[in-house]
């Protein structure tokens, strides 16, 4: 009853929202004390994550120490396909991966309330011969290859990358990811033939958590390289062509080698104890907090509380949904399960 009464009166304040400002509405008073508590400021830069098994989207922000922190935790209402990479036009998959966004994706006009361009498909998806396009972080709770975040959710994710663009921040990195690289999580899906993929993007991930920086991110030998430089100047990344040399700073090297060998023994330790559990998806997921809704209000009136003119996608797919909370993924985190 009180998460009815609470998206019922968000609904209503967001119903006197000309729609033509959506995009100018401010950030909430209490998220901006939130930010003013952490050493942020409306107008540091941000990065996104966003995890599909447990469904939500973390947004990041630099402080005044100089390294980005976790602001906030958004539950996602509904992401479509299943846990991998996506590669083929209407394969109804949501992206895996590395993307930049700059202003000229956001967009004020949404059929979705608001929205933003991933840019999918990124440079080795583009060599890899993936398709795909119009792939986006929207409102409303419909998805088809796309992050749905209710009108609400993705309004203030909107207020907080315009506020960091105006604030000079010309990209923000968004990491798009299968789970959270705990232990756990990799334990669990160590025989997927995604895994390999999958370590991959962790190498990104190790690099942020580390030294709390977005990754500088490249591609060669069919693959990501983060924090890399070619040792001949005269060199360059290819996609597609075997990597050249290449170094990492030694210092964050170092770093990201302890924590994979820590991650490592622990993925070996969890694996030997527990077999593995194969998660099936009918089409996507959602937050374990929109799917009790849905479950006890029926999709039209969950619809009409957290969309102004979109109906919840597949709803008998997102109830089967198979990730509940409270499992042991989330008890060795990085700290990016801080919820607000």
């Amino acid at each position: 009853m009180l998460i009815l009464v609470v998206f019922s009166l968000a609904l209503a304040a967001c119903s006197s929202v000309d729609l033509d400002d959506r995009h100018l509405q401010p950030l909430p008073a209490k998220l901006v004390a939130q930010m003013n508590e952490k050493g942020m400021t409306p107008s540091d830069p941000i990065l996104i994550r966003i995890y599909k098994r447990e469904s939500e989207l973390e947004v990041w922000k630099r402080d005044r120490s100089g390294q980005y922190a976790l602001l906030k935790t958004y539950p996602m209402c509904r992401w479509s396909g299943r846990l991998g990479p996506k590669k083929r036009e209407g394969d109804r998959q949501a992206p895996e991966g590395f993307y930049t966004v700059t202003p000229s994706q956001m967009n004020s006009q949404s059929q979705y309330y608001l929205s933003f361009n991933l840019g999918y498909p990124n440079e080795l998806e583009k060599a890899l011969g993936y398709q795909g396009s119009a792939l986006m972080v929207h409102g409303a709770c419909t998805s088809s290859g796309c992050f749905a975040l209710t009108d609400n959710g993705v309004g203030e994710i909107y207020a907080l990358a315009r506020e960091a663009f105006s604030g000079g921040q010309t990209s923000f990195q968004v990491q798009a990811l299968p789970f959270r690289m705990t232990p756990q999580n990799l334990a669990l899906f160590r025989n997927d033939p995604n895994f390999q993929f999958w370590l991959n993007l962790k190498e990104g991930v190790d690099q942020f958590d580390v030294i709390r920086q977005p990754p500088t991110i490249a591609a060669c030998g069919r693959r990501y390289v983060f924090g890399a430089r070619t040792k001949d100047p005269s060199s360059a990344f290819d996609p597609l062509a075997p990597c050249p040399a290449y170094e990492v700073e030694p210092s964050l090297n170092s770093l990201v080698a302890e924590k994979r060998m820590r991650d490592d023994e622990r993925v070996a330790q969890i694996a030997a104890a527990s077999p593995q559990m194969p998660m099936s998806y009918a089409d996507g997921g959602m937050h374990t907090s929109f799917r009790k809704m849905l479950k006890d209000i029926g999709p039209d009136r969950f619809s009409k509380m957290t969309s102004r003119n979109a109906e919840v996608s597949r709803p008998d797919a997102a109830l089967a949904d198979p990730y509940m909370p409270g499992q042991a993924d989330l008890a060795e985190a990085t700290g990016s399960i801080t919820r607000h």
